[in-house]
């Protein structure tokens, strides 16, 4: 199923979408958990603590959302209130241990240096995403003219990417290169993702 097609069908059911909101929440969450246990305790810098306090915020934002959804309750993160739980669980945290994976391997890297390297590529291949995908899901939120809205977190996820390729370019000279390996991980796992929303979408329509 393509994406767009994924995300009208979602919308126009209200207990799917209640999920999905809850899905994206979930994953917001743990980006600004993945951020914040990246921290040096001395050497955290203003943008990185700005980001994790964003990412926190939109995981809040796109939880109160669902309670513009008609009997759309998710109280928590248990599986029974996502979709794909099994794959939007693993997602983020598989791209961490592959990106860590690589920069042990490809650039040596450890303890520190190598928990900020892999927050920057990380953080920078789940931006890249994160602007495809919310536009996408505002554009059908607008065509269904539903009650839910993305635009706030839209304008935050562009300052973040611009934010992320301020910092990738003060760590590496190759940053490009490194970020490109980073955003094919994410590429991968997002697309398993999405096979799996469709499979659980497609039965539960």
């Amino acid at each position: 199923m393509e994406f767009n097609q994924l995300l009208s069908t979602i919308i126009n059911n209200n207990q799917l979408h209640a999920r999905w909101l809850n899905t994206l929440s979930l994953m917001e969450n743990t980006g600004a958990r993945k951020i914040s246990a990246s921290e040096d305790p001395e050497t955290v810098t203003y943008i990185i603590l700005k980001h994790a306090a964003e990412e926190h915020r939109h995981a809040f934002y796109l939880k109160k959302q669902i309670e513009k959804i008609k009997n759309g309750d998710c109280p928590t993160y248990s599986n029974d209130y996502l979709i794909a739980p099994k794959s939007s669980k693993y997602y983020l945290n598989q791209l961490d241990v592959d990106v860590c994976r690589y920069l042990k391997k490809g650039l040596g890297l450890k303890g520190r240096e190598l928990r900020f390297a892999a927050y920057l590529l990380v953080t920078y291949a789940i931006e890249v995403r994160a602007d495809e995908l919310y536009p996408v899901y505002q554009d059908e939120l607008d065509k269904a003219s539903s009650k839910i809205n993305v635009k706030s977190i839209i304008l935050e996820e562009e300052g973040h990417l611009e934010e992320m390729i301020n910092q990738l370019k003060t760590f590496s000279p190759d940053w490009e290169f490194h970020a490109n390996k980073a955003v094919e991980m994410e590429t991968h796992l997002f697309t398993q993702w999405v096979d799996q929303l469709s499979v659980e979408v497609t039965k539960a329509n």
